[in-house]
Protein backbone atom coordinates (compact mmCIF):
# COMPACT_ATOMS: atom_id res chain seq x y z
CA UNK A 1 0.00 0.00 0.00
CA UNK A 2 1.45 3.27 -0.95
CA UNK A 3 2.04 6.27 1.33
CA UNK A 4 -1.01 8.20 -0.28
CA UNK A 5 -3.51 5.53 0.54
CA UNK A 6 -2.17 4.88 4.01
CA UNK A 7 -2.80 7.99 4.53
CA UNK A 8 -5.94 8.15 3.33
CA UNK A 9 -7.36 4.97 5.24
CA UNK A 10 -5.37 6.86 8.52
CA UNK A 11 -7.58 9.94 7.58
CA UNK A 12 -10.69 8.14 7.28
CA UNK A 13 -10.35 6.01 10.97
CA UNK A 14 -9.52 9.37 12.21
CA UNK A 15 -12.70 10.65 10.93
CA UNK A 16 -14.26 7.78 12.72
CA UNK A 17 -12.79 7.89 15.96
CA UNK A 18 -13.18 11.57 16.30
CA UNK A 19 -9.61 11.87 16.70
CA UNK A 20 -9.24 16.23 15.65
CA UNK A 21 -5.64 16.10 15.74
CA UNK A 22 -4.62 13.30 13.51
CA UNK A 23 -7.59 14.38 11.29
CA UNK A 24 -5.85 17.73 11.31
CA UNK A 25 -2.02 16.35 10.65
CA UNK A 26 -3.49 14.37 7.88
CA UNK A 27 -5.59 15.95 6.02
CA UNK A 28 -2.79 18.98 6.06
CA UNK A 29 -0.60 16.10 4.73
CA UNK A 30 -2.49 15.38 1.93
CA UNK A 31 -2.95 18.71 0.40
CA UNK A 32 0.43 19.17 0.39
CA UNK A 33 1.13 15.52 -0.91
CA UNK A 34 -1.98 16.82 -3.76
CA UNK A 35 0.22 20.13 -4.24
CA UNK A 36 3.38 18.10 -5.13
CA UNK A 37 1.43 15.88 -7.65
CA UNK A 38 -0.11 18.82 -9.07
CA UNK A 39 3.58 20.51 -9.32
CA UNK A 40 4.91 17.27 -10.58
CA UNK A 41 2.16 16.96 -12.90
CA UNK A 42 1.56 12.85 -11.91
CA UNK A 43 1.49 10.51 -9.62
CA UNK A 44 4.25 10.55 -6.52
CA UNK A 45 6.50 7.76 -5.77
CA UNK A 46 6.84 6.78 -2.52
CA UNK A 47 10.54 8.30 -2.44
CA UNK A 48 8.45 11.57 -3.11
CA UNK A 49 5.88 11.18 -0.97
CA UNK A 50 8.43 10.46 2.23
CA UNK A 51 9.85 13.91 1.25
CA UNK A 52 7.12 15.98 1.37
CA UNK A 53 6.22 14.12 4.72
CA UNK A 54 9.82 15.15 6.06
CA UNK A 55 9.14 19.04 4.57
CA UNK A 56 5.84 18.80 6.81
CA UNK A 57 7.51 17.45 9.81
CA UNK A 58 10.67 20.41 8.98
CA UNK A 59 7.54 23.16 8.37
CA UNK A 60 5.95 21.95 12.06
CA UNK A 61 9.42 21.91 13.79
CA UNK A 62 9.75 25.44 12.24
CA UNK A 63 6.16 26.78 13.33
CA UNK A 64 7.05 25.02 17.18
CA UNK A 65 9.91 27.18 17.20
CA UNK A 66 8.24 30.63 16.38
CA UNK A 67 5.28 29.55 18.92
CA UNK A 68 7.69 29.15 21.78
CA UNK A 69 9.24 32.50 21.05
CA UNK A 70 5.68 33.74 20.66
CA UNK A 71 4.88 32.00 24.20
CA UNK A 72 1.85 30.27 23.27
CA UNK A 73 1.80 26.59 24.49
CA UNK A 74 -1.95 25.78 23.67
CA UNK A 75 -0.76 25.94 19.82
CA UNK A 76 2.45 24.49 20.65
CA UNK A 77 0.81 21.05 22.03
CA UNK A 78 -1.55 20.48 19.16
CA UNK A 79 2.15 21.40 16.76
CA UNK A 80 3.73 18.45 18.95
CA UNK A 81 0.68 16.45 18.41
CA UNK A 82 0.63 16.81 15.22
CA UNK A 83 4.44 16.11 14.48
CA UNK A 84 4.14 12.52 16.38
CA UNK A 85 1.27 11.64 14.10
CA UNK A 86 3.28 12.25 11.05
CA UNK A 87 6.79 10.56 12.52
CA UNK A 88 4.56 7.27 12.49
CA UNK A 89 4.75 7.20 8.17
CA UNK A 90 8.57 8.29 8.34
CA UNK A 91 11.38 5.20 8.56
CA UNK A 92 13.09 4.98 12.14
CA UNK A 93 16.08 7.42 11.91
CA UNK A 94 19.48 6.36 12.17
CA UNK A 95 21.17 6.30 15.29
CA UNK A 96 24.15 8.77 16.39
CA UNK A 97 26.69 5.23 16.09
CA UNK A 98 24.98 4.13 12.85
CA UNK A 99 25.43 7.81 11.51
CA UNK A 100 29.31 8.24 13.10
CA UNK A 101 30.20 4.49 11.31
CA UNK A 102 28.88 6.04 7.59
CA UNK A 103 30.99 9.10 8.58
CA UNK A 104 33.71 7.23 9.04
CA UNK A 105 33.62 5.18 6.11
CA UNK A 106 33.32 7.98 4.05
CA UNK A 107 35.88 10.26 6.33
CA UNK A 108 38.26 6.75 5.25
CA UNK A 109 37.43 7.33 1.38
CA UNK A 110 38.18 10.73 1.41
CA UNK A 111 41.63 10.19 2.51
CA UNK A 112 40.80 12.02 6.19
CA UNK A 113 40.12 15.61 4.91
CA UNK A 114 40.87 18.88 7.17
CA UNK A 115 38.58 20.88 9.15
CA UNK A 116 38.36 23.26 6.00
CA UNK A 117 37.00 20.61 4.22
CA UNK A 118 33.68 20.29 5.97
CA UNK A 119 31.43 21.30 2.87
CA UNK A 120 32.95 18.47 0.04
CA UNK A 121 32.31 16.22 3.18
CA UNK A 122 28.70 16.72 4.29
CA UNK A 123 27.90 16.67 0.41
CA UNK A 124 29.21 13.00 -0.06
CA UNK A 125 27.57 11.65 3.11
CA UNK A 126 23.85 13.43 2.90
CA UNK A 127 24.27 11.78 -0.73
CA UNK A 128 24.40 8.72 0.85
CA UNK A 129 22.04 9.28 4.16
CA UNK A 130 19.25 11.13 2.11
CA UNK A 131 16.68 10.43 4.12
CA UNK A 132 17.75 8.49 6.52
CA UNK A 133 19.54 10.40 9.43
CA UNK A 134 18.51 14.72 10.39
CA UNK A 135 21.29 16.57 8.60
CA UNK A 136 22.12 18.81 11.54
CA UNK A 137 22.82 15.52 13.78
CA UNK A 138 24.94 14.39 10.50
CA UNK A 139 26.63 17.86 10.65
CA UNK A 140 27.18 17.76 14.29
CA UNK A 141 29.09 14.00 14.39
CA UNK A 142 30.92 14.84 11.27
CA UNK A 143 32.44 17.97 13.11
CA UNK A 144 33.05 16.27 15.92
CA UNK A 145 35.36 13.55 13.63
CA UNK A 146 36.69 15.80 11.55
CA UNK A 147 38.55 18.06 14.69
Amino acid sequence: MSIKAQLQDDLKTAMRDNDAVRKAALRLTLAALKNAEVAKIGELTDDEALAVLRSEVKRRRETIAELEKANRPDLLAEEKAQIEVLNRYLPQPMSREQIAEAARAVLDRMGSPGPNQLGPVMKQIMAELKGKADGRLVQEVVREMMQ
